[in-house]
């Protein structure tokens, strides 16, 4: 009975599967939506300000931290919870995979999280006429919340690594 629960158990990893695959149609949707954002941009570049243009352009690099994001927890995540990717040897492979654990994969997303904020905290400053105090206050206070997150998370990591 205990060897049944526990290869139960261990094949349960494989309903993870189809939740990678589906954070691959997601990217896939935000690859679409970062060429739409781009053909709404050229018919009006000319008539765009400076300021307008960083806007959709920082927009643009918020989509494409997203996508880098989704691609490290869909290859990373599948790798350490599921199976190890089988990839043929002469064919192009990306130099982390196989190497991240999933305290380094927390890592690379806290620190993703971050910059996403970041930016999206650039383009609400770009535009902050447009908002109340309170607002702004409250964007602050959620980026250095990540940005604080992120720091405990990389100091709890390299405590753990050392006490090993």
């Amino acid at each position: 009975m205990e060897q049944f629960v526990e290869k139960l158990i261990y094949g349960a990893r494989w309903i993870l599967a189809p939740i990678y695959l589906g954070l691959s149609l997601a990217l896939l949707l935000l690859g679409i939506k970062f060429f739409q954002e781009l053909f709404h941009l050229f018919p009006m570049i000319l008539e765009k300000s400076e300021a307008d243009l960083i806007l959709v352009v920082l927009t643009l690099v918020d989509m494409a931290l997203v996508g880098g994001l989704l691609v490290m927890v869909m290859f990373a995540g599948y790798e350490n919870f599921v199976s190890q990717l089988d990839i043929e040897e002469g064919v192009e492979k990306l130099s982390w995979l196989g190497k991240m654990d999933s305290n380094s994969l927390k890592n690379k997303v806290a620190a993703s999280i971050v910059a996403i904020s970041s930016i999206h905290l650039l383009k609400i400053f770009m535009d902050a006429k447009s908002y109340d105090d309170n607002v702004l206050m409250w964007y602050v206070i959620m980026h250095l919340t990540f940005v604080a997150s992120a720091f405990a998370m990389g100091i709890l990591d390299k405590i753990t690594r050392t006490e090993k």
